[in-house]
């Protein structure tokens, strides 16, 4: 049976994976948000698909070139973790 401290620090954990594989792709979200913002302010070009459509790619590269590192980092979590609650180890 899970004890109330084991659940939480598993819950800690969770979370701070999430936080570990979204950081990529938020960065570059922001990043490229903020440098279309910045050519729309210059230009004063309002077009809504232009900031659209240049994040979107973005977060497309960087969700593949980040995907192996994503996918490593949750196996092991469930491997070391998540499994091992399972199981029925402590």
């Amino acid at each position: 049976m899970l004890s109330e401290g084991q659940f939480y620090d598993v819950l800690r954990q969770s979370l701070w994976i999430a936080v570990i594989t979204s950081v990529p792709i938020l960065t570059v979200a922001l990043v490229t948000g903020l440098v279309v913002g910045l050519f729309q302010a210059l230009t004063s070009i309002q077009e809504m698909t232009l900031t659209f459509v240049p994040k979107l790619a973005a977060i497309v590269i960087v969700f593949w070139m980040s995907m192996g590192f994503m996918t490593q980092t949750l196996v092991s979590f469930f491997q070391a973790t998540v499994l091992t609650l399972i199981i029925g180890g402590n």
